[in-house]
């Protein structure tokens, strides 16, 4: 029986993950939970689970879930999911959203873990690092739809020549530039194929996300070959092509069960319950449009200069989101502000983590407090 812990459970890829638990109790036992705020949901999902080690990252909410799980060992704040990460587990699973994911991923891999990784944000701004502590231990299994199906498709071969990663294209693919300014957050954030936090819905609305993609799959690949396309129906997740011209590519219903599941029984394809593709299927493959949607180009700009230029590129990204999120900006300036932003700021030398935190939290505390007085 495999113990996990569960970060971020009560988000998006948390709750499925534990739907997956639900389904195979007798292969999984759950032995730590963290979440952002909600400490009612953390309380539930600890008594469903028969769970007593939780993190909650609000420090306000401690006494409440300590008055819902009295028995409970909590720990709260910033350092929740990095302490919970060294927990008896044999696979941690990073859900969270944001920097803060960046603590928990480097936490376990210390302790060489297995980690099943959904949270961008750790390779995006600190993949050089991630990588290094990968050298002394520790598993990366990727959870991204995107990134799993890559995995995947290079299982069993050696060499391969190009990445090319697929993208719905968003809610706002086939939308007129001129009517995107006035896109509202509730719009942007209604995905037509994914269910996904509000977060990463807005970052697949600017193809932000495909741009973070990019970038972690440099990290997770080693390699800077990498393309994409438009496809609407998301049932081709990703492919990979070879030095003889073939190309291999993993198909499936849009679910993100299926790549979270892999993560936790890799190299297996355990049985699951799943929609089945009805075949013949019509398929799309579209070009890109960076003119209308250019965050995928700003991202291979951040990867050529190096250093924390990255992190400066998610850090203004994240608070451009929140920004839009609380009607402060314009849906169009999301990426003027990320583009602007890395013209600007020289590129440093990145040599810790804690390097990594410092460019972040004054990027985005720049852009976030400049913009919210306005």
């Amino acid at each position: 029986m495999k113990k996990l812990a569960i970060l971020g459970c009560t988000g998006s890829i948390g709750t499925q993950t534990l739907d997956i638990v639900r389904a195979n109790r007798d292969k999984y036992e759950v032995v730590a939970l963290s979440c952002g705020s909600n400490a009612l949901a953390l309380a539930a999902l600890a008594a469903e689970f028969d769970c007593e080690l939780l993190g909650i990252a609000d420090t306000d909410k401690y006494a409440e879930l300590k008055s819902y799980a009295p028995q409970a060992d909590v720990r709260c704040g910033d350092d929740a999911i990095a302490e919970l990460a060294r927990c008896d587990a044999d696979i941690v699973v990073v859900a969270v959203v944001g920097m803060i994911g960046l603590r928990a991923v480097v936490s376990a891999l210390e302790c060489k873990k297995t980690v099943a990784l959904a949270n961008k944000e750790s390779l995006v701004a600190g993949g050089a690092l991630v990588n290094e502590l990968l050298k002394r231990g520790g598993t990366l299994c990727p959870v991204d739809s995107e990134h799993s199906a890559v995995w995947q498709a290079l299982r069993g071969e050696r060499d391969f020549t190009r990445i090319i990663l697929t993208a719905s294209g968003g809610p706002f693919y086939f939308t007129p530039q001129s009517e995107l300014e006035g896109v509202t957050p509730e719009r942007a954030a209604a995905h037509p194929n994914w269910s996904m936090g509000k977060k990463i819905s807005i970052d697949s609305a600017t193809m932000m996300n495909k741009a973070l993609e990019i970038i972690e799959a440099r990290w997770l690949f080693d390699t800077l070959d990498i393309d994409y396309v438009i496809h609407p129906e998301s049932v081709v997740h990703s492919m990979v092509e070879f030095a003889d011209g073939s190309i291999k590519a993993q198909a499936s219903f849009p679910d993100m069960r299926l790549p979270i599941q892999y993560a936790l029984t890799y190299p297996e394809h355990a049985p699951r319950a799943f929609s089945e593709l009805k075949l013949p299927l019509t398929l799309r493959f579209l070009p890109p449009d960076e003119d209308k949607f250019p965050a995928p180009r700003l991202a291979r700009e951040a990867l050529k200069a190096g250093g924390n230029a990255c992190a400066v590129f998610n850090a203004a990204n994240e608070a451009a989101v929140r920004l839009f999120s609380e009607r402060k900006i314009a849906f169009t300036d999301i990426i003027k502000i990320v583009g602007d932003t890395l013209a600007a700021e020289p590129t440093e030398r990145v040599r810790s983590v804690a390097d990594v935190f410092e460019t972040h939290n004054r990027i985005y505390d720049k852009i976030y407090l400049n913009y919210r007085g306005n």
